[in-house]
C-alpha cells in the first residue's frame, strides 16, 4: 500500500503547481500506495495437480535451505526474537509511517514556497517526476541488496539516503540543489517504506499479512489531516527551511530503533549458531562471486530499460513536439530492447536469476500483477485533470478541492484494515477484488460520468470519491496477497520491487493518455461552448492556464463554458478508466483462489 504501493495515496497538488502542469498540458497526481509482490514455488512440469493440490504444494516452506543470506538472517532473527520484540517493532513500523506520511503532506505544501524562493523553475517538476521514475527502479536493485546483505543493513542504506535529502533541502541555495535533494528524498522515503513493506512480509503470516499491512499504514488517516496545518505553522514560524530541518532530526531517530532491534536480533541468531558469521572480502573474486549472486548485469538491464519506459510517458509534455520529439522515441525503444534482453539474459544465461521467470508466468501473480497496471492506469487516466475541475466546475477552491481529493488516503486506509480484518478471519483474499473492491470502483468511476456536469452536486461527486476510496485500499491489500502468496520466502522482497513497477508503468500510461485525451478534447470543447465571439487569445489563455479560467467569475457566460468544456474531455477519461477497470476486474477472476490457512510461508515467531 504505502510505494508502490503500494505508492500505492493522491495528494492534491499545491495551486501553483496545478498551475504549471496545466501550463504543460499534463498534470500529475501523487499516489503512493505501495504495492507489494511474492514469487511461486514451480510446479513445471505437474500440470496435472488440481489448484487446492496446488496450493498445499506451495505451503511447504523450503525457503531456509536454498535462500540468500539475507532472508537467512531474518528468518534466524525471527526464530529467537521474543512476543515483545515483535509488538516493538509493529510498534516502531507505525511510528516510522506517521513520519513518513506526515512529511509527505507537510514537503508537499512547502515545495511550493521553496520553488519561489527561486523564482520558480521549469527544472523542479521535471525533478520530482525524475526522482519518483529513480526510487521505483531503485527498489530492484534494493531488494537483492536486502537479500544477500540484510535487512537492516538494506534499511540503514536507505534512511541514510532520505536523511541527506532532508539535510540538502534545508540547506539549498538554488533551485538546482533542491532538484537534486528530491531525488535523495523520494528515493530514501520510498526506500525506507519498501524495506518495512518487506519487514512486515518477513514477520507475518499469509492470512495475517493483509491486516497487519493495512495496520502499518493506518496513519495516513490521521496524518492526511495535520500535515497541512503543520506546513503552515512552519511558513508562518520558523520558515520552510526548518520544516526540512525538523525531519531532518525527527526521521533517524524514529527509525534508527527498528534497524538496531532487528540487528540485535540477527547478532543473538549467530551467536547461537543459527546462521554464519561471513567475513567481508574486497578481493576480486568476492566482488566477482557478488556481482553474480546479485545478479548485476540482470538488474542493470531491467532497471535501465524501465527507466527508459517510464521517463518518456512522464516527461513528454515537456517536449516541443511531445511523442514525436526524437529523445522520446529513442529512449521508449531502448528501453524496450533493454526490458527484451532481460528476459532473454534471465531465461538463458543468469547464472543467478533475480526471480524464476516461470514464477512470473504463474496465472495468480501474472494477473494480480496486470491488474494493478490497469487499477493505477485508471486512476491517472480520470484523475490527471480532477483536482482542477473540482476548484473551476465546482468553485471549491484550493483547501476543499485539496480535502475532496485526500477522501482516498483516509478511505483507502481504513477500508482496507476492515478488509485484511475478514481476510484474515475468511483465509481468503480474491473475493475482495472480484466481489468488492473492483465492481466498487467500477460504481464510483461510472457515476462520475453521471455527475461530472457543472449543474450536479457537489454532494454526489464526494460520494463518488468515497467509492473508490473504499474499493482502493482493499484491492491494493488483494493484490498485494495474490502476488505474495505462490511463493517462497526467498523471492517475496523481489515480486514486491516487480509489483511497485506494475503499477508506476499503469501510472506512467495513464497519464500520457490523460494528457493526449487534454489536448485532443478540451480546446475543441472550448470552441463549442464559450460564447459566441470569444477570441481565440482568450480561448488560449483560458486552455493553458488555470488561473485564466478561474479569473471568470462563477455563473458568467465564460466560466459556465469552460465547466462544460471540462465535463466533455472527462467523458473521455471517465470511459477509458471504465474499459481499465473493466479488464483489471477479468483479471481478478484469473487468480487462483488460494487458500491462506493451509500455507506456511516464514518461519519463526511471527504475527
Amino acid at each position: 500500500m504505502s510505494s508502490n504501493a503500494a505508492a500505492v495515496n493522491m495528494a492534491a497538488a499545491a495551486d501553483e503547481k496545478i498551475a504549471h502542469n496545466h501550463n504543460n498540458n499534463h498534470e500529475q497526481q501523487q499516489q503512493h500506495q505501495q504495492p507489494q509482490i511474492g514469487d511461486l514455488k514451480t510446479a513445471a512440469a505437474q500440470t496435472e495437480i488440481s489448484d487446492t493440490e496446488k496450493d498445499t504444494h506451495y505451503a511447504t516452506d523450503h525457503s531456509s535451505v536454498h535462500a540468500q543470506r539475507g532472508v537467512q538472517k531474518i528468518e534466524a532473527a525471527a526464530q529467537i526474537w521474543t512476543k515483545w520484540h515483535l509488538i516493538a517493532a509493529y510498534g516502531m513500523i507505525w511510528l516510522i509511517y506517521f513520519v513518513t506520511s506526515t512529511q509527505e503532506v507537510v514537503i508537499q505544501s512547502l515545495s511550493t514556497f521553496v520553488t519561489s524562493s527561486f523564482a520558480m523553475h521549469s527544472l523542479t517538476p521535471v525533478a520530482a517526476i525524475i526522482g519518483t521514475i529513480v526510487a521505483g527502479v531503485s527498489k530492484l536493485a534494493l531488494a537483492k541488496l536486502l537479500d544477500i546483505w540484510g535487512r537492516p543493513q538494506g534499511l540503514a542504506v536507505m534512511l541514510t539516503l532520505w536523511t541527506i535529502g532532508f539535510i540538502m533541502m534545508a540547506k539549498c541555495e538554488n533551485v538546482e540543489t533542491y532538484a537534486a535533494a528530491e531525488v535523495f528524498t523520494l528515493v530514501g522515503a520510498q526506500g525506507v517504506s519498501y524495506c518495512i513493506t518487506v519487514f512486515v512480509a518477513d514477520t507475518s503470516a499469509l492470512r495475517n499479512r493483509g491486516l497487519m499491512l493495512a495496520f502499518a499504514t493506518s496513519p495516513y488517516i490521521v496524518t492526511t489531516w495535520i500535515g497541512g496545518p503543520m506546513a503552515q505553522a512552519f511558513i508562518h514560524g520558523s520558515g520552510w527551511r526548518w520544516g526540512f530541518g525538523t525531519f531532518c532530526i525527527v526521521t533517524p531517530i524514529v527509525v534508527t530503533p527498528l534497524i538496531l532491534l532487528f540487528a540485535f536480533n540477527t547478532h543473538r541468531a549467530k551467536k547461537l549458531g543459527l546462521v554464519t558469521e561471513a567475513r567481508l572480502r574486497w578481493n576480486p573474486r568476492a566482488v566477482w562471486d557478488f556481482a553474480i549472486e546479485f545478479d548485476f548485469l540482470g538488474v542493470l538491464l531491467l532497471a535501465g530499460g524501465m527507466a527508459l519506459i517510464l521517463l518518456p510517458l512522464s516527461l513528454w509534455s515537456y517536449q516541443p513536439l511531445g511523442w514525436k520529439q526524437p529523445m522520446i522515441i529513442a529512449m521508449l525503444v531502448v528501453g524496450f530492447v533493454l526490458v527484451c534482453l532481460f528476459v532473454a539474459y534471465e531465461k538463458l544465461a543468469a547464472p543467478v536469476n533475480f526471480i524464476p521467470m516461470h514464477l512470473l508466468g504463474d496465472r495468480t501473480i501474472l494477473f494480480a500483477g496486470l491488474m494493478l497496471f490497469f487499477v493505477f492506469f485508471n486512476s491517472a487516466v480520470w484523475g490527471g485533470y480532477f483536482v482542477s475541475m473540482l476548484m473551476v466546475v465546482w468553485n471549491t477552491g484550493v483547501t476543499k478541492a485539496t480535502y475532496i481529493s485526500n477522501i482516498y488516503r483516509v478511505g483507502s486506509c481504513f477500508s482496507a484494515l476492515v478488509l485484511g480484518y475478514l481476510i484474515q478471519r475468511t483465509g481468503r483474499f480474491k473475493w475482495v477484488a472480484t466481489y468488492y473492491g473492483l465492481p466498487l470502483m467500477m460504481l464510483g468511476v461510472g457515476l462520475m460520468l453521471q455527475f461530472r456536469q457543472p449543474d450536479a452536486d457537489i454532494g454526489y461527486v464526494v460520494m463518488t470519491q468515497i467509492f473508490v476510496a473504499f474499493a482502493g485500499g482493499p484491492i491494493v491489500v488483494s493484490a498485494e496477497i495474490a502476488m505474495m502468496s505462490p511463493l517462497e520466502h526467498q523471492h517475496v522482497a523481489a515480486i514486491l520491487a516487480i509489483l511497485d513497477l506494475f503499477g508506476s508503468i499503469g501510472y506512467a500510461v495513464g497519464s500520457g493518455v490523460a494528457g493526449a485525451i487534454w489536448t485532443n478534447t478540451f480546446p475543441g470543447a472550448l470552441l463549442r461552448n464559450l460564447p459566441e465571439g470569444t477570441p481565440q487569445r482568450t480561448i488560449d489563455n483560458i486552455y493553458s492556464s488555470i488561473y485564466s479560467q478561474l479569473g471568470y467569475r462563477m455563473g458568467t457566460p465564460i466560466r459556465i463554458g469552460v465547466g462544460y468544456a471540462y465535463a466533455e474531455a472527462q467523458r473521455y477519461m471517465l470511459i477509458t478508466s471504465m474499459v481499465a477497470l473493466a479488464l483489471a476486474w477479468g483479471c481478478s477472476w484469473m487468480w487462483r483462489d488460494i487458500k491462506l490457512k493451509e500455507l506456511k510461508q516464514v518461519k519463526g515467531n511471527v504475527v
